[in-house]
């Protein structure tokens, strides 16, 4: 078996295709771990119905975008980059939770370079039962049919490691330098949201949100700033306040200058291509907002590679 460290970088995934968007929604709504809609039984056959009915709706918004989303590529990027970080005894792979690579190629491809021994990384910064959760069963579910024995270590959370905190600030710095008066502006965090109902059942996401929040304020200084969620669907409770009811109180309020920081994501996808610079940028231009910018996302980012890197090393010293 290889010396090597095989490191598998967890993220939801996007489709690499118009034709990809409906199948993309349906693995995505048939994960209860996210949304449980009716019995077990029922879910495939409800899920199908929902995204037949979303699908030409979500594909229009990818057409805008290009036809697809880059999180494929994006993340490719972040485990070349990583690689390269970490030096000659380790090895980076990419598993989608929802689209391809699939858990199955990760793991695949890593049994054909004969590594033993795996590091799964979440790339969720902050941790929820719906996305890394999720994704690490996935993982175990497959690892349990691999018939191949791997030495597994999971990172599940990094939302308050030093280096993705200086990743974080050094982006917003980088989107205030856009203003001429950095005290006229709002920064506004938008972090995808969650039903409410998985914070009262103990999930950590909001806290780990709020960590974040408080860390990279301290970093930047006397900036006038609010959190708020973007990206909810369904008739269920969501956390508040949503992006769009932010937006439109600080407008109503006489702000004129937002800088919208994309907090949950670590590259650029669906959320912040579509939602905020096409559909956000169109309602702060309708509610008088006369400048409207968004930070730039952590991407392949120096000091979030750097932030990688030593979340790796350190399971590899503690093993």
């Amino acid at each position: 078996m290889s010396e090597k460290t095989a490191v598998v970088l967890l993220q939801m995934g996007g489709p690499d295709s118009i034709a990809a968007v409906e199948p993309f929604l349906f693995n995505l709504f048939s994960d209860r771990e996210i949304i449980k809609i009716g019995p077990a039984l029922l879910q495939p056959f409800i899920a199908r119905f929902i995204c037949r009915r979303r699908a030409p709706k979500v594909e229009a918004y990818y057409e805008q975008i290009g036809g697809k989303s880059p999180i494929r590529e994006l993340t490719e990027a972040q485990a070349k980059a990583l690689e390269t970080e970490l030096g000659d005894g380790y090895r980076a792979f990419v598993a989608m939770r929802y689209w391809k690579p699939t858990t199955i190629d990760a793991l695949a491809a890593i049994k054909r370079e004969g590594i033993s021994r795996v590091i799964a990384l979440s790339l969720y910064p902050h941790y929820s039962r719906a996305t890394t959760g999720s994704s690490i069963n996935e993982l175990k579910r497959v690892l349990g049919q691999a018939g191949v024995s791997f030495q597994v270590s999971y990172i599940d959370r990094f939302y308050d490691h030093p280096l993705y905190i200086e990743a974080l600030a050094e982006k917003i710095e980088e989107g205030l330098s856009q203003f001429s008066d950095r005290s006229r502006v709002t920064l506004v965090f938008s972090a995808h949201s969650l039903p409410q109902s998985f914070i009262d059942d103990g999930d950590p996401y909001l806290s780990h949100i709020q960590a974040t929040v408080r860390l990279v304020m301290e970093r930047l200084g006397n900036v006038d700033y609010h959190l708020a969620f973007q990206s909810r669907a369904g008739p269920v409770k969501w956390l508040e306040p949503s992006t769009e009811e932010m937006m439109k109180r600080l407008a109503e309020e006489g702000r004129k200058e937002m800088l919208m920081v994309p907090l949950s994501f670590v590259s650029d996808h669906i959320e912040t291509l579509y939602e905020v610079d096409i559909q956000y940028a169109k309602e702060a231009k309708q509610l008088g907002i006369d400048k409207f910018r968004r930070s730039p996302s952590l991407n392949s980012s120096p000091p979030f590679i750097q932030c990688l890197a030593e979340l790796v090393k350190s399971v590899k010293s503690e093993g």
